[in-house]
């Protein structure tokens, strides 16, 4: 029995597309690029991350490198925010894209990017597969699949579970 409490805004294939559309605008964006490297958030921001990894691979003769950033969504400047799968000298002078599920406040965005900046890459994108534009920091998706008005008490939950794969306006 579905859950009345939750509408479905995406499904398994509409991700899929959303992926792939993304994917393509990386590579226009990035085209001059010889390596960029894809950096997730922790949890459902790397998953994505990954995900666009294969799609690029597949479609883009550059050199396309992935690693995570694990931060403390609540608590960020209490926790210490780690690289996973990079080193600080492998991102100098790099074009990063830095991915996230859902771009809600900015808060997690803002913080990551903070510390990707601390490793003085030449360039730093964002890509969300949902933006739901309600910003309280000064950052933005340059990269995006589903751009959603919503009320702030409402939330957006991203299942990336193969199967059962969706996201959910709850």
């Amino acid at each position: 029995m579905a859950d009345a409490s939750k509408t479905r805004i995406l499904d398994a294939q509409q991700i899929e597309r959303k992926l792939q559309r993304i994917a393509r605008q990386i590579i226009e964006l990035l085209w001059d690029e010889d390596a960029v490297w894809l950096i997730g958030v922790g949890g459902r921001g790397e998953e994505v991350a990954k995900r666009l990894h294969l799609i690029l691979r597949e479609i883009s003769p550059a050199a396309f490198h992935l690693g995570t950033i694990k931060l403390h969504k609540d608590n960020p400047l209490d926790h210490p925010i780690v690289f996973d799968g990079i080193r600080a000298e492998d991102l100098h002078g790099q074009s990063i894209v830095l991915v996230d599920d859902v771009l809600n406040s900015g808060r997690t965005l803002m913080h990551a990017a903070k510390a990707l900046l601390d490793c003085a890459p030449a360039r730093v994108s964002t890509a969300v597969l949902v933006d739901r534009y309600h910003r309280s920091f000064p950052i933005r998706a340059d990269f995006c699949g589903l751009t959603l008005s919503t009320n702030l008490k409402e939330h957006i939950e991203v299942v990336l579970t193969p199967g059962s794969e969706a996201a959910y306006l709850t």
